[in-house]
């Protein structure tokens, strides 16, 4: 979907605060509040606007460990299931199929090393189908940000 200037607008503001009031976003952009509800409609059809949330700082209650856990499975035909087993761990806050030795790569937020090790040990590795995990300690995350609305690139 291309998006045009607006568009583009009404995405870079929602992205630094989603509570923005619609008044004030209409009026920032110099457009009427109408156009905006419209076309946050029409991006939230399309996909491209999701739910709004909040975003916990986990630090804040406690979790002082992040970490990325890559999970190597015995047969691939079992990674949807494993998938399905692997979101009903708490502590796990993202999940996502990758390429290479690994199937599974997973974020996770333990209060502790021991937590995690606990996580990793005792709910992970214990999952049928489980081969082997390798985890990575993040330190502290520099940035998280959206993709970029329009690229230069030509491929």
């Amino acid at each position: 979907m291309l998006l045009d200037a607006i568009d583009r607008r009404i995405i870079e503001k929602l992205t630094v605060d989603a509570r923005i009031p619609l008044v004030q976003l209409a009026k920032e952009l110099k457009v009427s509040n109408t156009l905006v509800h419209q076309r946050m409609k029409k991006l939230s059809e399309k996909g491209i606007l999701k739910n709004a949330s909040y975003k916990i700082d986990p630090s804040k209650l406690g979790y002082e460990t992040a970490a990325y856990t890559q999970i190597k499975l015995d047969s691939y035909e079992l990674r949807t299931e494993i998938e399905r087993k692997v979101a009903l761990i708490d502590e796990i806050v993202e999940c996502v199929n990758i390429s290479g030795e690994f199937a599974i790569l997973v974020k996770i937020y333990a209060l502790n090393n021991r937590h995690l090790r606990d996580i990793i040990y005792d709910k992970i590795q214990t999952i049928e189908g489980v081969s082997t995990t390798n985890t990575i300690i993040a330190f502290e995350t520099n940035f998280v940000r959206n993709v970029p609305l329009e690229t230069d690139w030509e491929g």
